[in-house]
Formats: C-alpha cells, sequence, structure tokens
C-alpha cells in the first residue's frame, strides 16, 4: 500500500496536464518555457520538452472540450477552437529533439472575415462553373435532338 501510494504522489507532483496555471485568453500555458514574444493577442514559447510530450499534454488538457479540433501536420500539431472562446488556435511545432515552440493566438475579425469573403466568393464560382457546364450540356443537346 506504501508503495502505491509514494507511486500515487509522484505521479501528480511530476505529472503536469492537470495542473495548468497559467492561461492566455483561458488556453491553457504550460508551466516554464521561455517567452520569445507576448503582446495582447500572441504569445510565442519555447519549451524544453518533447514535441509528442507538449502534445499529449494538450490533448489531456483539452480533453472532453467541445468544439475544438486537433489537426496534425507530422511536425507541427494546430489546434484550434471552432466556438466562442477568446483564442482562436495553439499552434505546437517541433523545433528540435527535445525543443518545441508554442504559439497562442487571440481571435480576430481579420480571420472571421477572410474566411466569410472567401466562402462568399467560393459558391459563386462554383454557381458559375455549374452554369457554364450546364449551358454548354443544353445547347449540345439541342442541336443534337434537331439533328
Amino acid at each position: 500500500m506504501k508503495t502505491l501510494s509514494s507511486m500515487a504522489i509522484v505521479f501528480c507532483v511530476f505529472w503536469y496536464t492537470p495542473s495548468f496555471a497559467e492561461d492566455f485568453l483561458g488556453a491553457p500555458v504550460m508551466p516554464g518555457g521561455k517567452i520569445v514574444s507576448q503582446s495582447g493577442e500572441r504569445l510565442e514559447k519555447t519549451y524544453g520538452v518533447s514535441y509528442d510530450t507538449a502534445v499529449k499534454s494538450y490533448q489531456g488538457a483539452m480533453k472532453g472540450e467541445k468544439d475544438i479540433k486537433f489537426r496534425d501536420r507530422g511536425a507541427q500539431t494546430l489546434i484550434e477552437d471552432h466556438s466562442n472562446r477568446p483564442w482562436h488556435s495553439v499552434t505546437i511545432t517541433k523545433v528540435g529533439e527535445s525543443v518545441t515552440n508554442i504559439v497562442f493566438l487571440k481571435d480576430n475579425w481579420t480571420w472571421i472575415l477572410g474566411t466569410l469573403t472567401l466562402r462568399f466568393f467560393g459558391v459563386f464560382i462554383v454557381l458559375v462553373v455549374l452554369y457554364i457546364a450546364l449551358a454548354i450540356a443544353g445547347s449540345i443537346m439541342s442541336r443534337l435532338v434537331k439533328a
């Protein structure tokens, strides 16, 4: 029983995922690390931990949260919020074997309006392509029916 209790205490002391004390705009920030740059909209920190450790700790910290998407891009993981939180994304980048860079970004109107504009024009481009395809198909069919 003593061994089990000792192991539980050691596990709780050294496992830092549940004990994220810091946050940036409500997003959990791993303790420690070196601040590379910080402003009201962006926080960039470098940590002396492996990339896999950082990703697993954020997966544990954000487990059970709704509308959070993890996108694995090889040596980079993008965590995006698809809800109404003040932060937009957390980007975890592998710099070296035991060096990881984490960037937190605030949600901003530029991103929101850019996405809406892209979707707006995308819909009309698809409609124009469909119209042209239907016009060509209609002209071919009308010539075939006359013949």
